[in-house]
């Protein structure tokens, strides 16, 4: 078993917008109506969105791969291109998604020690994410890697106004 990240590029947003369009289906199709799940879908990760994403200087996103396959990625954010003002002190994880198939072989504890790495290189204070109040699983990995809940706030799907809880980690 082989896990490696590698950091996208341009030339990814293809395999991103797939990626995207899958892992989030995949996470909460059965949560959510068919509708407001396309709207998201297609206003979240169409590919000019996916390029602005990508070419922010704020913003970053890595593949994850388990035996040289995409398996998952992760999106941090600092500075302005956080969702919420959290100050130049923190950093935001925006998406942590791993393929189906690949789920249960600690990849999301991969991603989320990288987004720790990266933090702690770029001297941040905090870090921190949001996740659906009806996320159960991701709320319980969350509190077992050492995050609290802090806040929370408004998430859209669609048209139909959703609460996420900010939870966070004191990294220094």
């Amino acid at each position: 078993m082989t896990i490696k990240t590698r950091k996208c590029t341009p030339d990814d947003l293809g395999n991103l917008q797939e990626i995207s369009h899958e892992t989030f289906n995949d996470t909460f199709k059965h949560q959510n109506t068919q509708e407001n799940m396309k709207a998201y879908l297609e206003r979240a990760f169409n590919l000019k969105q996916l390029e602005k994403e990508v070419g922010n200087p704020f913003s970053e996103f890595f593949f994850v791969y388990y035996n040289s396959e995409i398996a998952g990625y992760l999106k941090v954010n600092t500075g302005d291109a956080q969702t919420e003002e959290m100050g130049n002190e923190s950093l935001e994880i925006e998406r942590i998604y791993i393929k189906n198939k690949f789920q249960k072989h600690g990849l999301g504890k991969y991603l989320l020690n990288k987004a720790m790495e990266i933090a702690m290189d770029r001297k941040k204070k905090n870090i921190w994410l949001g996740v659906w109040e009806k996320n159960e699983n991701a709320i319980a990995f969350y509190k077992k890697m050492g995050f609290v809940q802090t806040g929370a706030h408004s998430f859209y799907m669609g048209d139909e106004e959703q609460i996420d809880f900010i939870m966070a980690k004191t990294l220094i």
